[in-house]
């Protein structure tokens, strides 16, 4: 696929095809591509934290995100939550950070791995959903998320049930100032 065909066909998915599964096999093949994202000083800070057992997931679905986030993956065959190392991106070797936005550098990076996770699935020809609103500490709690990462979030990884309508997207010159 083309890659502006690639980005301009990839969505938000909020209903995935019941009984289908998705190997160990494709996901570290997705998240192998989301590691040739940039990252600050080629820190590499992002994990991922991989759900297929199904009671696992379940547990996870029903006890860690909102009623709305849980209908829009129930059928998802995989819940990826992900994760940055803190104080490592954006941040010198003796602790302090390089400027003002510190761990935010994290969340960067992680930001454009989770693209490159997104873009990959789709490629392959998967789904997702990136979900941020979610309990950080009932994530942190049931999957044994060391406290030096921080939850950032759950992405649901299928097979879309149904078509997805391309959101309008903003004129670049609303959005662009060249000089």
């Amino acid at each position: 696929m083309e890659f502006k065909e690639l980005i301009e066909a990839r969505r938000s998915i909020r209903s995935y095809k019941p009984d289908t599964t998705v190997s160990k096999e494709q996901i570290e093949e997705i998240i192998a591509a989301a590691q040739e994202a940039p990252t600050w000083k080629n820190s590499q800070t992002g994990r991922y934290y991989v759900l297929l057992d199904p009671e696992k997931k379940a547990d996870v679905i029903s006890s860690c995100l909102p009623d709305f986030n849980q209908k829009n993956c129930v059928n998802a065959p995989a819940l990826i939550i992900t994760t940055f190392v803190k104080t490592r991106s954006g941040f010198e070797r003796d602790g302090n950070p390089t400027n003002e936005l510190g761990d935010e550098w994290g969340a960067y990076d992680l930001g454009l791995q989770n693209a490159y996770f997104i873009l990959k699935a789709k490629d392959m020809g998967l789904d997702t959903l990136i979900m941020g609103i979610r309990d950080a500490d009932a994530l942190r709690e049931k999957l044994e998320i060391p406290e030096n990462e921080e939850v950032v979030a759950v992405i649901s990884l299928g097979y879309r049930d149904g078509d997805a309508p391309r959101p309008k997207r903003k004129e670049t010159e609303a959005i662009t100032k060249i000089f």
